[in-house]
Parts: C-alpha cells; sequence; structure tokens
C-alpha cells in the first residue's frame, strides 16, 4: 500500500534537490476527484482514503539554498468530510540536512493554497480557521519571498476561502515583502520559474537544469499540476479545486510529454521524484531518487 513519501534526493550536474516531508493528509477520494472509480485504479487508495504527502523541495545550487513550497507547518486537524492533516516535520527534516531556517535564502511559492505555505510565519494556518494567534515573524525571516504577481493579487483581492491562504498567518508577513517573479526568470544558475497557470491562475513550477550544459536532463517541480500518479496514466483526472480545469489539463499534459525530464511531485506517496514513461500507449510513473544519509 502507498505510504508517505520519506526524505529523497537527486542530483543534476553540481546542483541537488531534496525532498523534506512535513506530513500528509488522508482525504476522501470523493472530495478530491469527484465522480472517480478508484475500483477501476487499483493500488492509489489506503483504506478508502487518497493519501497526499506534504513537503517541500531544497535546491542547493553553489551557495544558494532555494525552499520550494512551505507545506502545512505544525497542524493535526480533522476536516469533517475531506481530510485528516498532520503536519511539522519540515525544520526537523531541513536540519537533517545540517541546515537551519537562517541557511535559507530564498522561499518560493508555486502557489498560495493552504499546504504550500504552512511555514510562512510562525503560526500555522487551519482549513477554514482564523489563525489562532497572531505571528510575530517570517519562519525564514532572512530569505526572499517570491510567487507570481497573478497568484498574489488573485488572493489578496478575494474573501478567504476554504484552502486559501490565511490573512493573518500568511498575506498580512508577506505584505511588504513578497517579489514577484514570473516564467523564464532566474533564480540560481539552472534554476528558472515557468508560468504552469490552471490549478490557480498564477500557478509556478521550478525548473533546475545543469548550469555548465553538460547534461540536458531537467527537473520539474510541480507543485500541484499533479496530485496523484493516477493522473500520469490519465491526465482528464481533474482536480475539484482546479480555479481552470481545462487549463490544468492542458498544462498537465505538455508536462507528461517533455523528455529528459524528472518530474518533482510533492503530493506523490512512497516516490516524489520520477519520469514518465510509455507502457504501449499508456503513461507510466517511473520512480528515481536517492535516500540521502541523515546528515551532510
Amino acid at each position: 500500500m502507498p505510504q508517505p513519501a520519506k526524505r529523497s534526493r537527486i542530483t543534476v550536474g553540481d546542483t541537488t534537490i531534496t525532498y523534506l516531508p512535513d506530513g500528509f493528509g488522508a482525504h476522501n477520494p470523493d472530495t478530491l476527484f469527484p465522480g472517480v472509480d478508484w475500483t477501476t485504479r487499483p493500488g492509489h487508495l489506503e483504506d478508502g482514503q487518497l493519501v497526499l504527502t506534504f513537503g517541500s523541495f531544497l535546491i542547493q545550487a553553489g551557495d544558494r539554498r532555494i525552499l520550494v513550497d512551505l507545506a502545512t507547518g505544525k497542524i493535526d486537524v480533522d476536516v469533517p468530510g475531506i481530510a485528516r492533516l498532520e503536519g511539522g516535520e519540515l525544520l526537523r527534516n531541513l536540519a537533517a540536512e545540517g541546515l537551519s531556517a537562517a541557511d535559507i535564502d530564498t522561499v518560493v511559492y508555486t502557489h498560495l493554497h493552504l499546504d504550500h505555505v504552512g511555514w510562512t510565519s510562525d503560526v500555522a494556518p487551519l482549513p477554514g480557521a482564523p489563525a489562532a494567534a497572531a505571528p510575530t515573524g517570517l519562519t525564514f525571516a532572512g530569505a526572499r519571498h517570491l510567487m507570481s504577481e497573478a497568484e498574489w493579487q488573485y488572493w489578496t483581492t478575494r474573501e478567504a476561502e476554504l484552502g486559501g491562504p490565511d490573512p493573518e498567518a500568511v498575506l498580512k508577513p508577506l505584505q511588504g515583502v513578497v517579489e514577484f517573479v514570473g516564467g523564464g526568470d532566474l533564480l540560481a544558475p539552472g534554476v528558472t520559474v515557468e508560468a504552469t497557470p490552471g490549478h490557480t491562475p498564477g500557478h509556478l513550477a521550478v525548473v533546475v537544469r545543469d548550469p555548465s550544459g553538460r547534461g540536458t536532463e531537467e527537473v520539474w517541480i510541480v507543485g500541484d499540476v499533479l496530485h496523484s500518479p493516477a493522473q500520469v496514466a490519465d491526465p482528464d483526472l481533474a482536480f475539484a479545486s482546479d480555479v481552470a480545469p481545462d487549463q490544468a489539463r492542458e498544462v498537465r499534459d505538455r508536462l507528461l510529454g517533455r523528455p529528459d525530464t524528472v518530474i518533482a511531485a510533492g503530493h506523490f506517496m512512497d516516490d516524489v521524484f520520477g519520469r514518465v514513461t510509455r507502457a504501449g500507449a499508456t503513461r507510466v510513473w517511473t520512480p528515481v531518487g536517492d535516500s540521502p544519509a541523515s546528515s551532510r
């Protein structure tokens, strides 16, 4: 049966990308993927629940230390009819890499759903509930905090909704701090962002290439372009919170058809790094990645 993904690593030239787990959620599959018959897709549920991993990707490129997404934070909550959510392991797994919050120079958000922003401040937002206390500061206070302008505008010009960023714990601490990036912008040698809208209007992917040019393989950290390996075989599977499902499907199709690409899918169970291969007419998820030592 699928299990929450553990810490794992891949390399691109001299750049390393490490998955840092924070927690997981056991979700009602009918809520996340309405109308899907999971009996025809065996192996994706555990005890009738769709389990998603929550975490962050650490990119170490030269002297740069970049985190992509900030998971859920320290939460332990039931959301009736939707999920059981547990988180809080990100900083411990960062420490296992020999790093602290002060070592991170850049935070990049693929988008601002609550399971990608939980460590923004020292208050972890809970689904559908106001922040329990006023935050006292950013977790990664010395880092630049980057996202697309469309993402920021979308969430700061609408009423708070279930699944979105908490105004007190996330948006207010970022006010005046956030910087905007767009498709093709360079974050570090070999590290760029690419526009992948559909799940949210300003959704981004982070792409890592070998800056020396010796290797041709790319790693795409895809945020919520994908939620389950079931979408690899069937890209028509639309996630319930996709703002623009047709656009999200188009982005998914383009991504799954890319050659020489490793996909870093942070919600996948067991293995978050993998390649998409073909078995006849069917796309297949083939895991890659190594288990790192306890410290570097």
